[in-house]
């Protein structure tokens, strides 16, 4: 605790003063010697006082400077704890940018690994891809084969598209036949129809009025000529539809044998009733452009001889 400047200096002159005289020698002193000697503490008072003085601004002037070093150090201090700070800051963010660094090439290595195992698979899946059209093709050579024997058999056709294009001919013209055969049959029918009303007729005259009969009978003859010629007309068309019927038997004989052929190479039961021609044919059709598309896309990828090693 500071001590005021009175008190400080009072305690000084009481220590420089000397002691007091006796109480017993005080009385014996004259005058004069007790003015002088107050005058003489006097003087080692105010000499004392002035030393002390002088050591305490010496003192004082030593405080300063200690104070003025302590600032000095405290101002050193708070700035070497602001560069301490500075240097915490810029550790943590190098280490920040360091973490956010290694972060970043762990994400970036993760995801050059899951890419790496995508193409790993993808290329699995290709020569999986490759063995089974391997296999396809196998399965297929014994089809393409009897291709081959059947265009042989049939001279007429120089490849299998032409093939196809006459079962397509031929599948309409069956379609145009049983349009036909209806139509025959509608104008049969209604001839029929006709015939059998001039017969009631007739007979209705016969009963009733003889005298129409001559008439009725030429009408009746006229009506059996006219069926006679239809008749022979519909025989005519018959051998020819039978004619036809038969061709047609055969395409479609020979359309079911290729689906079955078809239906055992796929080892695949057939799906189709037997008399359900047009669609087997659109199957066997399908099969054989399927078959060639991959014939020719196999041409096409098989290296030419002088690229093998």
């Amino acid at each position: 605790m500071a001590v005021p400047w009175e008190e400080y200096f009072q305690l000084a002159l009481q220590e420089k003063m000397p002691k007091k005289i006796p109480e017993q020698n005080v009385d014996h002193l004259p005058p004069v010697l007790r003015l002088l000697e107050k005058r003489q503490e006097l003087v080692d008072a105010d000499r004392a006082l002035q030393a002390q003085k002088e050591v305490f601004q010496t003192m004082m002037a030593a405080q300063k400077q200690r104070w003025e070093q302590v600032e000095q150090k405290e101002r050193e201090l708070k700035g070497s704890f602001v560069r301490f700070d500075k240097f915490l800051q810029d550790t943590e963010a190098r280490r920040s940018r360091a973490l956010r660094r290694a972060a970043e090439e762990r994400l970036q290595a993760s995801r050059q690994e899951a890419e790496a195992l995508r193409l790993w698979a993808q290329l699995e899946e290709l020569q999986r891809e490759r063995a089974r059209l391997q296999r396809r093709l196998e399965r297929l050579e014994p089809c393409a084969r009897l291709l081959g024997q059947v265009l042989e058999q049939l001279p007429e056709f120089q490849e299998v598209p032409e093939l196809v294009a006459r079962f397509d001919g031929l599948a309409d013209m069956q379609e145009a036949l049983r349009l036909t055969e209806r139509q025959r049959l509608a104008e049969l029918e209604e001839a029929r129809a006709r015939l059998q009303q001039l017969r009631d007729a007739g007979q209705d005259e016969l009963l009733g009025q003889g005298q129409r009969r001559a008439q009725l009978l030429e009408r009746l003859e006229a009506a059996r000529e006219r069926t006679l010629r239809g008749e022979s007309k519909w025989i005519e068309i018959q051998n020819t539809a039978a004619e036809k019927t038969l061709l047609l038997g055969r395409t479609r004989m020979a359309a079911l044998n290729l689906f079955q052929l078809v239906c055992q190479h796929k080892r695949q039961p057939p799906a189709l009733d037997i008399e359900d021609t047009e669609g087997q044919l659109e199957q066997v059709k399908l099969f054989i452009l399927d078959l060639s598309a991959m014939l020719a896309s196999i041409r096409q990828a098989e290296p030419t001889p002088a690229s093998q090693p």
